[in-house]
């Protein structure tokens, strides 16, 4: 679903968590958690653009998977800025301070990378 920021900014995260706000043609407040999958071609976008965005719209959890490298950092809002958590690749991470509860067993994300 579509992340609308402003009339003239939309955003389309990979996978967003929205715990309270009614199913509606777009998300309009932020959600929870947003994760993007890193590619080549989009890792530009995710890493800078998109990062500065939702840390400004004060999404509380940013997490950027690289099925390549098998591993996922997490970063959480802390005082208006993203703090790193971690690199994640087998362990499970536990979000705080959420209006759900949530955790992902990041060895299940990318199990079937694995070879």
């Amino acid at each position: 679903e579509d992340y609308k920021l402003s009339d003239d900014t939309i955003l389309r995260p990979d996978v967003a968590l929205i715990c309270d706000e009614p199913h509606d043609a777009y998300i309009t407040k932020a959600p929870e958690i947003i994760a993007e999958v890193i590619s080549k071609s989009t890792s530009q976008r995710d890493e800078n653009y998109k990062f500065d965005r939702y840390e400004k719209e004060k999404v509380k959890y940013y997490i950027l998977a690289y099925p390549d490298d098998l591993r996922a950092k997490v970063y959480k809002l802390v005082d208006g800025k993203y703090d790193k958590q971690g690199d994640f690749s087998k362990e499970t991470y536990d979000f705080e301070e959420t209006l759900c509860s949530a955790s992902i067993d990041f060895d299940k994300v990318f199990k079937r990378f694995r070879n």
